[in-house]
């Protein structure tokens, strides 16, 4: 191993931070092997990816009160931060990577959560576009994994990491003259403006659009708190949200799932070591074909979208309403994302090596369903006076369990021997709890089909009978 200073390339593969760089180590840490580095790594990966889900919920708060215009600029201010403690950082200060890299990483959730409500602006294609941002975001490895070929061609680190920091003025620019102040509202009202736009305001308030009868279909579609608040033309609280199955299960099935993924990146190079019998040569190919599945999410993301957009464009059935046809097309989605989830850790836990290449391009799909699919359906399913909160919630409470995964950890490197392989049965066996969530919101959609035709048919019958 190198002793140099700005040696050694980590690859970071997270949903939120996705880094493949050269990083300043400690002088203490240049050992004759790279596992002081790893875990120093691992550590900075731990911190950050916590960091960024956790805060999730008070970024949510902060978007929902105070607007667009206000969130970015907190984004943008913590994004500069970090990527100037990156560019001057080095072995001496190689503590700052904590902070910084946290502080790209919650810049970074701050955008996605501002750019999530574009898709608002797209009617029928609106799920495409928030999957679209989600994969664009699950993609973001690719400017790191630039700067660590620029970095091996010359480019000092210093320097690409000014040029992000300078980069930050294009997010400035577009803040102030391409997006609200507030909210982008959904359905977009007739003469709503956004950007520059001479003699006009491009803000609105989207909290006393939804305080309208005409926007109640934003409730979420539970026969019990949901129901009753549509009857009164009132926007759902946001505790009745939280209470509600919907959002339960939800939780359930984005806990269960990333647990799932975090473990196996956790895990991911020991698997290769003792799959590989530690041939280094053919560790590092099935390394680099995991690092560049990675870049994907960006392709895979918009599949998702669509499926969720299928039904726009057909007309409804009687009665139904665009929320509730929202609501019945996500079901698809869901159970695809569940089921996907499910084949990805059956390949994961097959000690065959070749068949880590599949399990390889099942994860990247999987991970762009994932968070793709979970954005969306929180927009679809409750009211969007509430999109920030109920965001952040379920990324805080998810990364709450995703803490499971130390403890995993540890009984895979003490009691199992580095063997993972019960580990991932029990998180196999886990992952079916994911299916709940689809199948609930299936039936919940189908029962109120058949309220429907029950009262038609109630209604034909006594005009029936009017007429004899």
């Amino acid at each position: 191993m190198n002793s140099s200073p700005w040696s050694s390339s980590s690859l970071i593969s997270h949903p939120s931070i996705s880094l493949s760089l050269s990083l300043p180590i400690p002088p203490s840490l240049s050992l004759s092997d790279c596992s002081g580095q790893d875990e120093q790594f691992s550590l900075v990966f731990t911190v950050t990816s916590f960091m960024n889900n956790f805060l999730t919920l008070p970024n949510g708060f902060i978007f929902d009160r105070f607007g667009t215009m206000a969130t970015r600029l907190l984004g943008i201010c913590l994004y500069t931060t970090g990527t100037l403690m990156v560019a001057f950082s080095s072995s001496a200060l190689s503590m700052l990577l904590f902070p910084a890299l946290s502080f790209i990483a919650v810049g970074g959730i701050l955008f996605l959560i501002t750019n999530i409500q574009v898709g608002n602006l797209f009617g029928s294609h609106r799920s495409t576009i928030i999957t679209l941002y989600n994969g664009a975001f699950d993609s973001s490895s690719a400017v790191f994994l630039i700067i660590k070929v620029m970095h091996e061609g010359g480019v000092s680190l210093r320097s690409s990491f000014l040029i992000l920091s300078v980069c930050s003025v294009i997010h400035l620019l577009r803040t102030f003259f391409l997006m609200p102040n507030t909210h982008i509202p959904y359905p977009l009202p007739e003469g709503f403006t956004y950007g520059v736009s001479p003699g006009k305001s491009n803000s609105y308030n989207v909290e006393e659009s939804e305080k309208t009868p005409a926007e109640t279909d934003d409730m979420p579609l539970q026969p019990d708190d949901g129901q009753q608040s549509e009857d009164s033309g009132k926007v759902a609280s946001f505790r009745s949200c939280v209470q509600s199955g919907f959002f339960l299960w939800h939780l359930v099935w984005l806990s269960v799932m990333q647990l799932r993924h975090y473990l196996f990146i956790g895990t991911l190079n020991p698997m290769l070591n003792r799959l590989a019998d530690n041939d280094s040569a053919l560790v590092s190919q099935y390394t680099n074909a995991f690092a560049f599945t990675q870049l994907c999410g960006v392709l895979c993301a918009p599949w998702n979208g669509l499926i969720m957009d299928r039904h726009k464009g057909k007309p409804l059935a009687p009665g139904e309403t665009d929320k509730e046809a929202d609501l019945r097309s996500s079901s698809l989605s869901l159970f695809l994302t569940s089921l996907q989830c499910l084949l990805f850790s059956i390949c994961a836990s097959s000690p065959l090596l070749p068949l880590q290449y599949l399990t390889f391009i099942l994860q990247v799909l999987n991970r762009s369903f994932l968070y793709g699919g979970n954005a969306a359906f929180v927009s679809i399913a409750f009211p969007g006076v509430h999109f920030g909160k109920l965001y952040g919630l379920v990324m805080s409470l998810s990364a709450v369990v995703s803490l499971l995964q130390y403890p995993c950890f540890a009984l895979v490197k003490g009691a199992l021997g580095g063997d993972p392989f019960y580990v991932n049965i029990a998180l196999t066996l886990l992952t079916l709890l994911a299916f709940i969530h689809p199948i609930n919101i299936f039936y919940h959609c189908r029962k109120l089909t058949n309220q429907r035709e029950d009262m038609a048919g109630g209604a034909a019958i006594t005009l029936a009978e009017a007429k004899m």
